[in-house]
């Protein structure tokens, strides 16, 4: 299906790939007419991460919770097609919003788009409307989530390379580990990075990874051990008074190490490229931290590049981005 001139393109996206069920319309890949979320947050919290076979009936609960409401509110707008994030993610929790898109394509009668919810992340900006300038192909896509890390060549929204992606730990779980070793709850980014506001970033020596390799690839495993080994060691000769700072501290401080290796590798990305435009897409890039960090450390290494960063709604798992991604793909038939 190709756009035909002058012609709107409405597109439901449906999202269920981990703890979110999403509902959107979104026209002409930039403009959401209507988007529903629910998150599963409380209910995978007491586990620690997210279960998913509790996550797949919780899909199917809130689905059919949130899809009588919205086909209601989008009633009077036409749907182009279907869009649905698909095969990468939970087994479970992804054929649930297979099954409900496949259902709802029939019905409707019009085109069934499977989506990698991965790489649609890079979207977010595109659905952003506080964004007046968006990006232009090419460009350098960093894709920092609870699954996956990866720094993406986009040719095109369908000509794209990996360039480098973690060798073990995505960041996001790394984040989630750390702040279990910590004894904070899950999810781990958000209560790092508020704990962290009251720590001192460099209290704690931490080893960059892969610091001095020449890859673009990236690795957590060491530094979480690193935590883990520090703090097993020096959280028992804490006054319960400062346990508090102590946490702060180290929370603090691996939030800089992590962030400064991510700044890192897009650093070689970037110079490999060529590229002066950085996207940045996934759960953890609604980190104000990690935003900062990337600011800093391209000005001081002197890098001349546009960061792209969406406001924290459209960094986690979203409908609006599934199928503003979608568009961009019917552009290029």
């Amino acid at each position: 299906m190709k756009r035909q001139k002058d012609l709107s393109v409405n597109i439901l996206g449906i999202e269920t790939t981990c703890d979110e069920t999403s509902l959107a319309l979104v026209q002409d890949g930039t403009k959401i007419i209507h988007e529903v979320t629910m998150s599963q947050v409380a209910k995978h919290a007491p586990y620690g991460g997210v279960v998913p076979e509790l996550g797949a009936r919780e899909h199917v609960k809130n689905i059919e919770q949130l899809g009588g409401k919205f086909f209601e509110d989008i009633k009077g707008n036409t749907i182009s097609a279907i869009a649905v994030a698909s095969k990468v993610g939970l087994p479970p929790a992804v054929q649930v919003g297979e099954s409900y898109a496949h259902a709802l394509a029939q019905a409707l009668q019009v085109p069934l788009i499977p989506i990698n919810h991965v790489v649609a992340h890079v979207c977010g900006i595109w659905v952003d409307d506080s964004f007046i300038v968006k990006p232009t192909f090419p460009f350098l896509g960093l894709i920092v989530s609870g699954g996956h890390t990866q720094l993406i060549d986009f040719s095109s929204p369908t000509e794209f390379d990996i360039l480098g992606e973690t060798l073990d730990d995505a960041i996001g779980e790394a984040f989630d580990k750390v702040a279990s070793v910590l004894g904070l709850p899950y999810p781990g980014g958000p209560e790092i990075e508020r704990v962290s506001e009251k720590g001192d970033s460099h209290a704690v020596t931490l080893p960059i990874p892969l610091e001095h390799d020449d890859s673009m690839n990236f690795s957590f495993a060491g530094l979480k051990t690193a935590v883990r080994t520090y703090v097993e060691k020096e959280l028992p000769k804490q006054h319960e008074t400062y346990k508090e700072f102590f946490v702060a501290d180290v929370a603090a401080s691996f939030q800089r190490v992590a962030f400064t290796h991510i700044a890192q590798k897009a650093e070689k990305a970037l110079k490999q490229t060529g590229y002066k435009q950085l996207v940045v897409g996934g759960g953890v890039a609604s980190s104000q931290r990690l935003t900062d960090i990337l600011f800093s450390y391209f000005e001081e290494k002197e890098i001349k590049v546009e960061l792209f960063v969406p406001n924290r709604k459209y960094c986690t798992d979203n409908a609006s981005v599934i199928a503003g991604y979608a568009s961009n793909l019917l552009e290029q038939e």
